[in-house]
């Protein structure tokens, strides 16, 4: 981070768009501020193209003679309900206006009374106190900071806290408490004792927000340099058992005997750091983005606390947890508002298959297997194996250096079928309507099961993928199912 004085937030400000602002508002006799997380990036030296700028008066107005003065090089959007304005210049610039207002909410909605205000009461409904900091554009006071609530230093400190006592934040906009462990996350910075003590004080208040708007700041934890410090957040502060509870109950060690699982939750954790270490050198597949393979991660272990058992004979056990899991998955993409396509069922499909590659990696790597799993994974194999790859987190470096030395026997047969173009060597060249044809059938079991005797033989090597060996195979099976064939197809 780099403090500036006025001086030097002018010259920093010293462009076009500044200066054009500064005059529309001098013209209009208004006071006008640059706020919000263009001034916090500033000072962090980070990247930011969403200008916001407050207006003590009407915000429209300013927008509208910024628009007069750039001419047919802008575009203007006016928004009254909301009493917002957007510009939007020929070099894709974006400056939102809004006029300085406070704002009051009822218990039970997000939605605030809105009244006109000062630039003190705009500061004061701020979230928190590094996005509440303000530089003025008037000319007579230009690059003049204006930090009510002491965010620089909170900045510096790496410190998130709100403006007004936590628990009014909270409780008037419950969003506050997901933008809070989102920042805290993107920003590695330690939440306020304070702020964290009204978090978990106010976590239910998160029942009155749409998924919609939890799955916004869901994503952008998770696509964050560490999710795991939010997530962390979320399960110290509560919040968690109400938006993901299935992750949540993770978090738990049991033991008996002398025997204890691990905590599965602070697991998952690590899997889903593992998985950012490698996917910057990973080829994700083109339908699904890091996002969902970050999610997958994330849920691929939910289905551990209904299949959990105790069995004296080894200890505790989570048989069929990635079946289970995997059932799991559309509900709760659907409470989420997370999209219900594509990106689901390719979560879907990576948390049933992720056992798969440690089950081949625990005996011999054989072919058959090797060709199954290709098969059933197709075009996702490659972040299957990420992810399977990210799931060792066994502290027994032996079994580590066994398993992933397995995984690579994996990843090498599965570059040499991929070469050799898995999808026309793993699909049987005779498939069901050629099947029903020849058997005079409708779409049935028995084609089914025709259909898999043929898929299982290509899939284990058994014959090859050519017409005439499928064919013989193919009459064989039917003449045990007491299917009639016919005459010319048994020469």
């Amino acid at each position: 981070m780099k403090l500036y004085s006025d001086e030097e937030l002018a010259r920093i400000l010293d462009q076009k768009i500044f200066h054009l602002i500064s005059e529309a508002a001098d013209r209009l006799g208004m006071e006008c501020y640059v706020v919000g997380g263009y001034v916090r990036d500033l000072f962090l030296e980070r990247p930011c193209d969403d200008i916001d700028v407050v207006v003590v008066g009407s915000g429209i107005e300013v927008a509208k003679e910024l628009k007069r003065m750039l001419g047919r090089h802008a575009h203007l959007s006016v928004f009254k309900n909301f009493g917002t304005a957007q510009v939007k210049t020929q070099d894709d610039l974006e400056v939102e206006f809004v006029g300085a207002r406070r704002e009051s909410y009822s218990h039970d909605s997000r939605k605030p009374i809105v009244e006109n205000g000062t630039l003190e009461d705009d500061q004061n409904r701020r979230d928190f106190t590094i996005n509440a900091m303000a530089i003025c554009l008037n000319h007579s006071r230009f690059g003049e900071l204006v930090d009510p609530f002491n965010g620089l230093a909170d900045l510096e400190d790496g410190i998130i806290a709100t403006p007004l006592e936590p628990g009014i934040t909270f409780s008037d906009d419950p969003l506050r408490m997901m933008r809070c462990i989102r920042f805290a996350t993107q920003l590695n910075f330690q939440i306020e004792d304070e702020t964290f003590e009204a978090l978990q004080h106010m976590a239910d208040r998160i029942k009155i927000v749409s998924g919609e708007r939890i799955e916004v700041e869901l994503n952008k934890i998770i696509m964050s340099p560490h999710p795991s410090i939010g997530f962390d957040y979320l399960q110290r502060s509560g919040l968690l058992q109400l938006i993901l509870p299935e992750l949540a109950a993770l978090d738990i060690v049991e033991q008996r005997n002398g025997k204890a699982h691990k905590n599965n939750f602070y697991h998952t954790l690590e899997v889903l750091e593992n998985v950012i270490k490698v996917t910057p050198h990973s080829q994700l597949s083109t339908l699904n983005s890091q996002l969902y393979l970050r999610w997958s991660a994330l849920l691929h272990d939910i289905g551990k606390t209904k299949t959990k058992r105790w069995d004296p004979a080894v200890g505790w056990t989570f048989h069929n947890h990635n079946y289970i899991g995997a059932k799991m998955v559309p509900q709760i993409f659907r409470r989420l508002k997370l999209p219900m396509g594509a990106e689901m069922k390719y979560v879907q499909k990576l948390v049933d298959l992720h056992m798969r590659p440690q089950v081949i990696a625990d005996n011999e790597v054989t072919d058959s297997a090797v060709r199954r799993l290709l098969n059933d994974a197709g075009d996702d194999i490659d972040d299957l194996m990420t992810l399977c790859e990210a799931d060792i987190t066994s502290k027994n470096e032996v079994r580590k250096k066994m398993f992933l030395e397995n995984f690579r026997l994996v990843r090498v047969k599965l570059a040499d079928l991929k070469e050799k173009d898995y999808k026309r060597l793993l699909q049987p060249v005779i498939d069901g309507n050629e099947i029903m044809e020849m058997f005079h059938l409708k779409p049935s079991r028995e084609v089914g099961t025709l259909k898999q005797c043929l898929k299982d033989a290509v899939l284990d090597n058994r014959v090859e993928n050519e017409r005439e060996p499928l064919m013989q195979l193919l009459i064989q099976k039917a003449r045990e199912m007491g299917l009639s064939t016919d005459e010319h197809l048994s020469k």
